[in-house]
């Protein structure tokens, strides 16, 4: 059986790691560096940096603090934000990332992504989808959730795969913040519907909620921000819980 990943997530504006809630209402939550050093000592199994106003902005990722998080790390690092070319990439993976994480290039130009796995692979790769329900409806949003689109969720998560991503990183914007649980319906149809791992994001409040994503959602792994930046759950107590509830994690 594969492990359940839990992934931290250090969503960083102007070089410090942020938080909100339904993607609005930043508040500080520390030093990338640290915070990410931290989560590589505690045994999260991988990490996700994510610049959130790099696309909003027209700019490229910050590729020196990519740089500085990876050399404080030793688990898969994954990185995000305003990437939108073979040469993005080619900068953050020799600054040290191991996957990147495209968005709203890969909406405005699906070709993005056969582009970039047949140059990386496949493994290299993560589609992310922010989404939230409109008229009952899951419809796709861009520029960090600013941006609706008519695109539907399932629908898109089924091309991203048919096109090559090795992953999809579901955002759900109505769970994001609130500390409610993840969007465990949405997970457990993109999860029937495709084949490649899905990470579920948005709305993690406690170790419960990890436990229905896995079982409910049938989500491969479980981002969270906030709870573990300050503190609220830490990732060595909710990897015991979840073995102990009989989730396959690694210690």
């Amino acid at each position: 059986m594969l492990t359940k990943r839990i992934i931290p997530c250090l969503d960083v504006k102007d070089g410090r790691t942020v938080k909100g809630v339904n993607f609005v209402n930043l508040i500080d939550a520390g030093d990338p560096v640290e915070l990410a050093k931290k989560y590589a000592d505690q045994n999260a199994d991988e990490l996700v940096f994510l610049d959130i106003s790099a696309t909003e902005q027209k700019r490229k990722t910050l590729a020196d603090l990519v740089q500085k998080v990876a050399q404080a790390i030793d688990i898969p690092f994954t990185v995000g934000g305003g990437i939108s070319s073979i040469e993005d990439v080619e900068v953050l993976l020799k600054n040290g990332a191991d996957k990147v994480s495209i968005n709203s290039a890969a909406v405005k130009r699906p070709d993005l992504i056969n582009e970039l796995s047949s140059k990386f692979g496949s493994q290299c790769i993560v589609v992310a989808i922010d989404a939230k329900q409109v008229n009952g409806h899951w419809k796709v949003h861009l520029v960090g959730g600013k941006v609706p689109t008519e695109i539907d969720l399932f629908d898109w998560a089924i091309e991203v795969e048919q096109r090559g991503a090795g992953e999809i990183l579901f955002t759900s914007m109505d769970n994001d913040g609130t500390k409610d649980g993840f969007a465990n319906e949405a997970l457990a149809r993109i999860s029937k519907e495709v084949n490649i791992p899905l990470i579920a994001s948005g709305g993690a409040g406690n170790t419960k909620h990890f436990i229905d994503t896995f079982n409910n959602g049938k989500a491969d792994a479980a981002l969270a921000a906030s709870i573990f930046h300050f503190g609220e759950v830490a990732v060595p107590e909710l990897k015991k819980e979840l073995k102990k509830q009989h989730i396959a994690v690694r210690l």
